[in-house]
């Protein structure tokens, strides 16, 4: 205990921690994050009544607590995201879509809860020339993709819908959902969620895509595992494709067939 009264997350527990996010997902939790991750398990430890760290993860690797393992993963990989998250993306997509006339595949390949792949459902409703696009929306946290199909959020976060897109694009809660907004079943109906881990082998039912946002997750992992990411992802992306990755991220270094079109937008060539 702390001296505030609180468990304290020591070094052996933390580590144990480190391979079982390495085991599950790839993610290699930094040393600085050590007091992210206690503050994040603290309710965990109370909902079951456990007094320290060492008790909790002595119960989560328990076969009868699955569940709770996995939610301990979900808790761990929950990134921080909004609506247009760095917009220049979407302003290059919105010019990009009006050269295109074929059909349109989407991949929102760590989509958390749904704001990505409906900002792009947006955008593709209102600058795609035609009609024929979906959207692969895929994370491995199933608490978030469950959030994403509910696609029920705050009002505050449409502060930076382009005028009249909440309007077109959204239902207004009323009376107990007073407050919020949830994406309308026009775009709902094209988005496809699907629960990925991006560091096994991708299934098959993962067809070609014209365009790929794998964003703000590279980060979280090793050199070597962001090439086996990014090389495994480039197998699902036509030739000629874009994949976007974050601001913050970069491919430097790394011997791929792309070329960069705009700031972290590459096309497959």
């Amino acid at each position: 205990m702390s001296d505030s009264g609180l468990p304290v997350l020591g070094e052996q527990e933390f580590r144990t921690l480190q391979g079982l996010m390495v085991e599950a997902s790839g993610i290699r939790l930094a040393p600085a994050k050590r007091s992210l991750v206690a503050g994040r398990l603290l309710r965990r430890l109370r909902v079951h009544g456990v007094t320290d760290y060492a008790d909790y993860l002595a119960l989560i690797r328990r076969p009868e607590h699955e569940r709770e393992r996995r939610l301990v993963i979900d808790l761990l990989t929950t990134n921080e995201t909004y609506f247009f998250r760095e917009p220049a993306h979407f302003r290059f997509l919105e010019q990009y879509l009006r050269r295109l006339n074929g059909p349109l595949r989407l991949w929102s390949a760590a989509c958390s809860s749904g704001e990505e792949p409906y900002s792009l459902a947006m955008v593709l409703a209102e600058h795609a020339q035609h009609d024929d696009w979906r959207i692969l929306a895929s994370d491995l946290s199933q608490t978030m993709l469950s959030r994403a199909g509910d696609a029920i959020y705050s009002l505050d976060e449409a502060a930076d819908f382009p005028p009249g897109w909440l309007q077109r694009h959204c239902l207004k809660g009323t009376g107990e959902h007073a407050g919020k907004l949830r994406i309308g079943q026009h775009l709902r109906q094209r988005v496809d969620l699907k629960e990925l881990n991006l560091m096994r082998p991708l299934p098959g039912t993962i067809g070609s895509q014209d365009i790929v946002f794998l964003r703000n997750v590279l980060i979280y992992f090793s050199r070597e595992d962001k090439f086996t990411i990014v090389r495994r992802v480039l197998e699902r992306l036509r030739q000629g494709g874009l994949l976007f990755i974050g601001h913050a991220e970069s491919l430097h270094g790394f011997e791929l067939p792309l070329t960069v079109v705009a700031p972290s937008v590459y096309q497959r060539s």
